[in-house]
């Protein structure tokens, strides 16, 4: 009886036990991984040599949009559109920047491009858009002509040439230097305002005028810079001569980059000289980007990236609301008037011209 009370006991005691052992532990659920961010879309712009942007600019758009901006610079505006033309089946880019009117005629019928109305143009003023298919967009816009050395006139006793027609007068002989059309931008939108001012058919056309320049000894550079800094005698140049082909903004250009040492510019631009030059962008046929590129486009028009334009390239943001730096609004100024000439004629006429003119100066 004393056993079986000690087996019921300990049977109890095993009972109680069990009871409270703690309950075996559930197996760990393993947390879902973070998802990770996409990685960065490419998107390439082919531009010419002049392009340029801030890099906190590039930055900004990058961010937003999860991409990597890659600039594939290709020569100047000429050469930039024959290499976006021979790669139209198989583009190098997805965008297209730096075409101006004067090649404008040429990238439209080429085919490259894809219309994009992009809703920034309702802010753009009308004499900038060109193309109404809105297969190039209007960036910026500038203004090539006539510099002149200041010091140099005001020791000659001479006042800067009130037209292009005095140009041909002895008092400047020997003292213009400019670039040659075929080669050069500058060089040949002054070749459109020659034209442009002494037209075709009239009693003192541009033929004439250039044959009267040579006979002045008028100085033919290959491109702007060994025009300006080789063979102009300003501040930037030890040249001998005191005229130059430049732009309207290298005035300007002088005082921001002396940093501090000059608060005057030592050059000024001759009135009556200028071609008016505006540049475009574009989405290249063929993009996987789209998406990106009209993006892109966008940005290009917008306020942030239009107020970064002249301290970059030095030309006007076509946005009226953008504002410009305290140089361009002193010493940086557009022409009065300027010379223009249609995307058309100039896409009719430029390959003839430039050949004549070769014939005419360089022959």
């Amino acid at each position: 009886m004393k056993r079986l009370t000690v087996l019921l006991a300990t049977a109890g005691l095993l009972a109680a036990c069990a009871v409270q052992a703690p309950p075996p532990r559930a197996p760990q659920q393993t947390q879902p991984a973070a998802p990770q961010p996409a990685a960065p879309r490419s998107l390439t712009i082919m531009t010419h040599d002049s392009f340029g942007a801030s890099e906190d600019v590039i930055a900004e758009f990058e961010q937003v949009n999860n991409v990597k901006v890659v600039v594939l610079k290709s020569g100047d505006a000429g050469s930039t559109l024959n290499k976006a033309i021979l790669s139209k089946n198989a583009p190098l880019a997805d965008v297209l920047y730096g075409v101006d009117n004067t090649f404008l005629g040429r990238a439209l019928a080429a085919d490259i491009l894809e219309p994009y109305a992009s809703p920034a143009l309702a802010d753009i003023p009308d004499r900038f858009r060109l193309d109404p298919q809105n297969r190039m967009l209007p960036v910026d816009y500038g203004h090539v002509m006539i510099n002149y050395d200041k010091a140099f006139l005001q020791e000659k006793g001479l006042k800067p040439p009130a037209s292009l027609r005095e140009l041909t007068e002895p008092q400047w002989k020997g003292m213009l230097a400019v670039e040659n059309p075929a080669t050069s931008s500058p060089g040949l939108a002054f070749l459109l305002a020659t034209i442009a001012a002494f037209p075709e058919g009239s009693a003192y056309d541009w033929r004439q005028f250039w044959k009267d320049l040579r006979a002045n000894d008028v100085h033919i550079s290959p491109d702007w810079s060994d025009a300006y800094y080789t063979q102009f005698s300003g501040s930037s140049g030890k040249g001998p001569r005191p005229l130059v082909v430049s732009y309207a903004t290298s005035p300007a250009a002088e005082v921001f980059f002396s940093e501090g040492k000059l608060s005057e510019p030592p050059t000024g631009n001759v009135e009556g000289t200028a071609f008016e030059q505006i540049e475009f962008v574009g989405i290249l046929k063929g993009t996987k980007n789209r998406d990106l590129a009209e993006k892109w486009v966008d940005f290009m028009l917008s306020k942030r990236f239009q107020q970064d334009i002249p301290l970059q390239m030095f030309v006007y943001p076509v946005l009226p609301a953008a504002e410009w730096p305290d140089v361009f609004v002193k010493f940086g100024q557009p022409p009065a008037q300027a010379f223009a000439l249609s995307p058309e004629q100039i896409d009719q006429g430029r390959e003839r011209w430039i050949e004549e003119w070769t014939r005419i100066v360089l022959k």
